[in-house]
């Protein structure tokens, strides 16, 4: 069975074993929401709480080592996001860059299954959802999209025990918010399992779109279908684009070799995607589809495509490529045109998995 770590109660223990942990006493916390001090007097009582809690008791012991290992790290970048301002200590933005630093953690030296090791990842970026979910523009949506992209049951102990693994007047409240976000989980039937959506094509307008309403299908008439890619270097697609793909393919690590220009040339690349988007459309309003064959290792850069990409009425099917982190050193070290490896480390914290909700479908080779 898959764990972290073997002593979540022994601290000292856990301090010799990550450097992240030994690095939580030195991260203060605004004593109004955290009177019991650092980070990590409030990890530790957030982990003892957790053990407690009878829903927590009620888990299979493989779910128990999930959370566990996100309650140790669900404050993992507070100690490069924490700062004062106007007299109070706030740690905006913690809860994003820890999960992606704790996606690296796990990837590197804690291999899990993919759809685990993203719901722990998740559990880390939405630790903080439950209390604030009513606060969001959109309450029912966001929550939908939670659902999705972790396991609800889960998100609902992490965040009751956070709450009573630390020392506030409004303790109390925060409680009732998480309760009622388990309510808004049973009544949108997303607790403990994902939203079922009725298909493909209307999950995506939904999240997509100003649509709210949940069963909505919309009449689809796909004009050409996009193939994008989505992969750290050197994880092998070139490889599975020539074994599963007989059409057009807009390469941009062939323009930039066609053309002489390097990854940290901006103007250069600039220009190879402005070239490649053009021929992009030219595809599209013909109707005929093709391979987008480029890295798009984060949300930001597959959204500005697919926006691209749907406004000419094209089908966007996401293809992500994920290989064991050794696998994936080995495969970049020996391919013609190698990234190097500080290259690749500084991509692994920008690297972003693609959501289900993306695109009209995404599938996972991993």
């Amino acid at each position: 069975m898959w764990t972290l770590s073997n002593n979540y109660n022994n601290w000292d223990a856990l301090e010799s074993e990550f450097e992240w942990v030994k690095d939580m006493k030195q991260v203060p916390q605004d004593e109004i929401h955290h009177a019991e001090g650092n980070v990590a007097i409030h990890t530790k009582m957030v982990l003892s709480a957790m053990q407690e809690l009878e829903e927590f008791k009620q888990l299979e012991d493989w779910e128990k080592e999930i959370l566990l290992a996100a309650a140790l790290a669900h404050d993992i970048e507070k100690r490069s996001t924490t700062q004062i301002e106007n007299g109070r200590i706030i740690s905006p933005g913690h809860s994003k860059k820890g999960a992606q630093t704790f996606r690296v953690v796990l990837f590197e030296k804690y291999p899990l299954a993919y759809s685990l090791r993203e719901k722990l990842v998740n559990l880390v970026r939405y630790h903080g959802f439950p209390i604030w979910c009513m606060e969001k523009s959109n309450p029912v949506k966001e929550l939908l999209k939670v659902s999705l992209e972790t396991n609800t049951l889960w998100l609902y102990i992490l965040a009751k025990a956070d709450i009573i693994g630390r020392i506030c007047n409004d303790s109390s409240a925060m409680l009732e918010r998480v309760e009622f976000f388990k309510y808004m989980c049973i009544e949108h039937d997303c607790f403990g399992k994902e939203k079922a959506f009725s298909n493909i094509n209307g999950r995506f307008h939904y999240f997509n779109s100003q649509e709210n309403y949940v069963d909505y299908q919309p009449f689809e008439n796909f004009k050409s279908t996009v193939h994008l890619m989505a992969a750290l270097p050197g994880m092998g697609k070139d490889f599975f684009i020539a074994q599963n793909f007989d059409m057009n393919i807009i390469s941009l690590d062939e323009m930039r070799q066609k053309y002489k220009v390097t990854y940290n040339d901006t103007k250069g690349n600039g220009q190879i995607i402005q070239e490649s988007k053009h021929l992009a459309k030219q595809y599209m309003a013909k109707g005929i589809p093709f391979v987008w064959n480029a890295t798009n290792i984060t949300e930001l850069m597959r959204a500005q495509l697919i926006d691209m990409f749907v406004s000419y009425k094209a089908k966007v099917i996401i293809h992500y490529i994920e290989k064991p982190y050794k696998q994936w050193l080995k495969q970049n070290h020996s391919r013609q045109a190698k990234v190097p490896e500080n290259a690749l480390e500084k991509m692994l914290f920008k690297w972003q998995p693609p959501s289900i909700i993306e695109a009209h479908e995404v599938k996972y080779y991993v």
